[in-house]
């Protein structure tokens, strides 16, 4: 007698519904972790905040952790595809400075939980497990090389995109973290000038 064995297969649907309740999740965590920080972001909010059940957490990531390294890769990503829009559109001569601008702008500053993930949660780094310091560390580096490449041909392309980005990322931070808004814009403001002049 001769048995057959049927394959069970998950229904195409159930995996596309899956793949998208997982994008939903790692959405609302890369928003709620640039507005709240890692230590303010918690895995029974996240799943409110996306319409969810905490239950159901555990069928889409291993770890709390699992989760915030994939919010904080889509968060960097969500930055670098604003920087490379912004150096499609200007002209190249004139790119790094739309950037700055655009980055130093009132909008990103009112914007934190939309904004780039580098100024809202940098200074939380060194206390993240590796797997989030990882992914974060990876899309700093693809922001370092995207800046970079305006540099090419110029000596010391690699220090100047370094000093470009830690001029934004800092100037960012400083412009939030003071409660005047005339030291906030002045900040910002001898940062466009400061990149300016040495263009």
């Amino acid at each position: 007698m001769m048995i057959v064995m049927k394959k069970t297969t998950t229904p195409r649907n159930t995996i596309n519904r899956k793949e998208t309740t997982h994008k939903r999740i790692v959405e609302t965590a890369a928003r709620a972790i640039r507005r709240s920080g890692y230590d303010g972001t918690g895995v029974a909010d996240i799943m409110k905040e996306a319409g969810l059940t905490h239950g159901g957490f555990y069928a889409h990531f291993s770890s709390r952790d699992a989760m915030l390294a994939e919010a904080a890769d889509l968060a960097g990503a969500d930055t670098i595809a604003i920087a490379e829009r912004i150096f499609a559109e200007a002209p190249r001569e004139q790119a790094l400075f739309a950037l700055m601008n655009a980055y130093l702008s009132n909008e990103h500053m009112a914007n934190i939980e939309s904004g780039c993930a580098l100024a809202s949660l940098g200074s939380e780094m060194p206390r993240q497990a590796p797997e989030v310091r990882k992914a974060a560390t990876r899309r700093i580096k693809e922001m370092v090389a995207l800046v970079e490449s305006r540099f090419t041909g110029q000596p010391n392309a690699h220090q100047k995109a370094l000093v470009t980005i830690s001029t934004m990322v800092g100037t960012l931070l400083l412009a939030r973290a003071v409660d005047e808004p005339e030291l906030s814009q002045e900040f910002r403001q001898a940062a466009l000038k400061h990149h300016k002049a040495i263009e």
